[in-house]
């Protein structure tokens, strides 16, 4: 008769643990994975337990569909500023897989270019700015830029918006969560507040849509989220439709945190600048900005609840068990990646495109899965501006602070990347003005500006 053995899972001490989360960042659950010697400990965590675990096998089993669900599993915070209630995000089986055709609609081989274009563009008019000031700060411009792009590449309306408010509403719902000490709250009530003010704008927007006032083409993230229809043939509310629809371009603001630290890892790389200057083919800056995606933090870690009791190696999960997955870990687990704690790009150059080994944007499948649809656009968009800012312009880096704190979520160098002396070199030859008659960019103004 065989006897299953069932293998307890380390507990953390404490009878809740939300505070020490919030204190210690992207360190708490890597300090505690160390202290156990293990990749799955038990803890408390808003009042209920949680098993955190992380590495590749623990991300392939938290994104099977089979054993785990969305559904209830995010911390209020995380809805009510980042990614809004009702999305995408927190759907399930058949609703979900329906909804994210609908993100994978707008992810085109040529939405993707014309993504990639409107941002080196806007990326150009901002280094003709940068060349008279006395100093440039890097995360805040790229917010403006990233954020700009996105407004346009979704076919909002942007003739008479004030355009630095909604740019800005973007950057508040994305660092809602700001753990310098004191300033948790107040970060969380501006996200709040900024995302109440851009959804009602989105709202006012689709509904213009739907009567006919405003017509943006067919193949922009506005027209399809305004016409999108669910499994039962009807609209999605204006609420869920605006929450959807910023979920089309917002995420893009996340990836100016890691152009700073892209930039922090050229200046301390010399060799890695170089490098990318040289590239004629893309293939080393491709290689780089995953690897800056790979190492530096951005989201901490991803939570979803079990479906259904199920057991994995020796572990007894039980049903609407909240689970935790590293995602910062994972991203550096050694047993994915030799020598991780090592910022080398090269490590892509034959890299075997693991879906769970690395996890920036979530993991498993794009189209049935909650990996991150956006992904590739964001790589393109990251690779571009990469080459730009080594190729397009030159800088100088003065003394600051550099140094990035890793309780605060999300992470940035102190700084924000200081440059001064700015100088172009040229357009680079991706910064395309569109023709009128494009047929997938909607005619919008930022003139002005």
């Amino acid at each position: 008769m065989d006897v299953k053995v069932v293998t307890p899972i380390p507990r953390d001490k404490g009878v809740d643990n939300t505070l020490d989360l919030i204190q210690e960042g992207f360190n708490f659950i890597p300090d505690r994975r160390k202290k156990f010697g293990s990749d799955i400990f038990e803890t408390r965590l808003v009042g209920r337990k949680a098993i955190c675990i992380a590495g590749e096998e623990a991300a392939e089993i938290f994104y099977d569909n089979d054993k785990f669900k969305r559904k209830g599993a995010m911390p209020k915070p995380l809805k009510s500023s980042l990614l809004g209630n009702n999305g995408v995000h927190e759907q399930d089986g058949e609703v979900h897989k329906h909804r994210k055709r609908m993100f994978l609609s707008m992810m085109t081989p040529e939405r993707l270019e014309d993504m990639k274009r409107i941002a080196v563009e806007e990326l150009d008019k901002k280094a003709d700015e940068w060349e008279g000031k006395d100093e440039v700060v890097m995360l805040e411009e790229i917010q403006k830029v990233f954020g700009i792009t996105g407004l346009r590449w979704a076919g909002l309306p942007l003739e008479g918006e004030d355009i630095d408010k909604r740019v800005d509403e973007l950057v508040d719902m994305v660092d809602f969560g700001a753990s310098d000490t004191g300033k948790t709250a107040v970060s969380f009530a501006t996200g709040v507040a900024s995302r109440k003010s851009h959804e009602k704008w989105l709202m006012k927007i689709i509904r213009k849509v739907r009567s006919g006032k405003i017509k943006p083409h067919p193949n922009t993230a506005l027209y399809i989220v305004a016409h999108h229809r669910e499994r039962d043939g009807k609209e999605l509310d204006p609420h869920t439709a605006a929450v959807d629809l910023n979920n089309a371009y917002r995420p893009l603001i996340a990836a100016a945190y890691f152009i700073a630290f892209g930039l922090l890892a050229i200046h301390e790389n010399p060799e890695v600048g170089k490098k990318l200057k040289e590239d004629a083919d893309g293939n080393y800056s491709k290689m780089f900005t995953q690897e800056v995606r790979r190492y530096y933090p951005f989201a901490p870690a991803m939570a979803a609840k079990v479906k259904d009791k199920f057991e994995w190696k020796g572990h007894k999960f039980k049903k609407n068990r909240l689970v935790i997955l590293d995602l910062f870990g994972t991203n550096r687990h050694p047993d994915a990646w030799e020598n991780a704690d090592e910022f080398r790009p090269e490590r892509f150059r034959d890299w075997k495109e693991s879906p769970f080994s690395f996890v920036p944007q979530g993991g498993g499948d794009f189209h049935a899965g909650h990996r991150c649809a956006g992904e590739w656009l964001t790589v393109m968009v990251m690779r571009s501006t990469f080459e730009y800012l080594t190729k397009s312009i030159t800088y100088e880096v003065p003394k600051q602070n550099l140094e990035y704190d890793m309780t605060r979520i999300p992470a940035f160098p102190k700084s924000k990347f200081i440059i001064t002396n700015v100088k172009k070199e040229g357009k680079s030859k991706d910064a395309l003005k569109y023709d009128e008659q494009s047929p997938t960019v909607v005619k919008d103004s930022t003139a002005g500006r």
